[in-house]
């Protein structure tokens, strides 16, 4: 819950470097480059005397950075140049169906009828809060950019769920995955790849006007450093499969924020869609609690 409501604030202040002249691209870099940046230093203090460890799991730490950290951030961008915010919201978290299917599928653990049950539950809840009924344009393009947002999200909790004594701590592997997605970001920018552009003048933030670094300090220390730090410490603990539908919690703080920053007062049918999300999970946790029983 903690991962996700860091995360879930970040629209807020994203929005206010986007209206301000920031382009996503260079939101994204200023947001890991500096969230790697504070990482750096008790990252190093972790690995002490263990850098074989981080050598030995280097092609994890690539992965996570390019797949999970940079492709989400580009996958995302893509996809709402041509879908909805809410619809390319949904494709994102479609992210847990691909996790149970491919536990299923590679590790045999069959997914009960209480799962199946909550796996529509919470896509029918996140449905209700993206407002897919009142969004008509749906463009092929934008599907397939938010397909592989799905993708890059199950990446994310499949690979922050691995456990045992080789591990890299979670603070560890954000870090290596922070430094590899800047990196990847930086370079697809100076290429040409990405557009970037940003302004060092001041931003107007929950109608004050402040320097642009108090929303890029906040997006790289509690939306992205807390957020994935708390993120896989907890999906080590829950699995990746209920660390997901928790993580679908992240909809519910951003509709929130939004009501107690902006005064942005959620629908009928956003409360609904909040009810569905909570019940999805509690279904998947029943059915978890009861495999582990058995």
């Amino acid at each position: 819950m903690l991962s996700a409501g860091t995360f879930g604030i970040s629209g807020i202040f994203a929005s206010a470097l986007l209206s301000s002249g920031w382009s996503p691209a260079a939101a994204a870099i200023a947001r890991l480059a500096g969230s790697a940046i504070l990482l750096t230093v008790p990252a190093v203090v972790q690995l002490r005397g263990r850098w074989t460890l981080l050598r030995r799991e280097a092609g994890r730490v690539l992965i996570f950075g390019l797949v999970a950290i940079a492709g989400g951030q580009l996958f995302y961008f893509n996809a709402i140049k041509s879908l909805p915010i809410g619809i390319a919201v949904l494709l994102e978290y479609f992210g847990v169906v691909l996790i149970v299917g491919w536990l299923w599928a590679v590790r045999g653990q069959r997914p009960g009828r209480l799962t199946l049950a909550g796996v529509v539950t919470a896509i029918a809840g996140l449905a209700l809060l993206a407002d897919l009924a009142g969004s008509a344009q749906l463009s092929p393009v934008g599907i397939m950019w938010g397909m592989l947002e799905a993708v890059g999200l199950a990446v994310y909790f499949l690979l922050s769920a691995t456990v045992g004594e080789a591990v890299l701590p979670p603070l560890v592997l954000a870090w290596g995955g922070l430094c590899v997605g800047a990196a990847f970001l930086a370079v697809a920018g100076g290429t040409g790849m990405l557009h970037i552009t940003a302004t060092a003048g001041d931003v107007e933030l929950l109608h004050r006007h402040l320097s642009w670094i108090v929303p890029v300090l906040e997006l790289s220390l509690a939306s992205t450093v807390i957020a994935y730090v708390a993120g896989i410490a907890a999906a080590r603990r829950l699995g990746a499969k209920l660390a997901s539908f928790i993580g679908m919690a992240e909809v519910l703080f951003a509709v929130l924020y939004a009501w107690l920053l902006l005064g942005q007062m959620p629908s009928p049918t956003e409360f609904a869609g909040g009810a569905f999300m909570l019940a999805g999970v509690i279904l998947v946790r029943v059915d978890e609690t009861k495999r582990l029983e058995r």
